[in-house]
């Protein structure tokens, strides 16, 4: 309970501190380079406030509400009263977030289930072989270098290896279930596409940019398995 009420907490105040910076001068050209940093962390925090869904008037009291506290002169609320409201509060908003993007994600998965190639295991993931590898295949545990990109069921980037030009290196049971079941399934030297349900990637919490109850798109290519 303490750890979800901190999560919530911290994605407030992370929404609040964008929504303050674009009421003030500060422009994403700023003169000076600080300038530019505080505005890019107002923008990546701010990542982490979508599931809320604040209304233009909660937005402006979660700004009144940092405004305060900077100033020392923010209201005194009982953290025993007003912590679990806000757990609550979250938990709802981040629930009715998950059920429409589990919805718009069921149409994506069976439009990406009927792939030419694709097969879809029992777990849910969609998989489809885009290059056969001829080398080692890697066990579900086994220490794995791919490159990969990462998409939203509309496009949407969230994370590339490739963009980055740097592959990653990582332990497979140490990564969401799609991963650990569809690059166990490679050899060195493929490349694959995968689909993921939202139960095996990040459930109904969502991780960054990606929405609870997101399906996600990944193109893997297994350059090495490393142990």
């Amino acid at each position: 309970m303490i750890v979800q009420i901190v999560r919530i907490t911290s994605a407030l105040f992370t929404g609040a501190v964008l929504l303050l910076m674009s009421l003030s001068t500060v422009a994403a050209d700023a003169k000076s380079e600080d300038d530019k940093v505080f505005y890019y962390l107002g923008t990546a925090m701010s990542r982490n406030l979508g599931t809320l869904n604040l209304s233009a008037d909660e937005a402006d009291q979660v700004v009144q509400g940092l405004r305060d506290a900077l100033a020392g002169t923010a209201e005194k609320l009982d953290d025993a009263v007003y912590g679990p409201k806000l757990n609550e509060l979250g938990q709802q908003r981040m629930a009715a977030v998950a059920s429409k993007e589990a919805a718009a994600s069921k149409a994506y998965l069976n439009k990406m289930a009927t792939e030419k190639g694709a097969i879809t295991t029992a777990s849910g993931l969609i998989y489809l072989e885009q290059q056969v590898g001829t080398g080692a295949q890697p066990t579900a545990t086994s220490t794995v270098v791919a490159h990969y990109h990462g998409t939203l069921r509309d496009g949407t980037v969230f994370d590339s290896s490739k963009d980055r030009g740097q592959p990653l290196t990582i332990p497979l049971d140490r990564v969401i279930p799609c991963w650990t079941e569809a690059i166990a399934m490679m050899k060195e030297g493929g490349k694959s596409k995968l689909t993921c349900p939202s139960a095996i990637a990040y459930g109904e919490r969502g991780s960054g940019e990606i929405p609870p109850g997101a399906a996600l798109t990944f193109e893997v290519e297994l350059i090495e398995v490393v142990q």
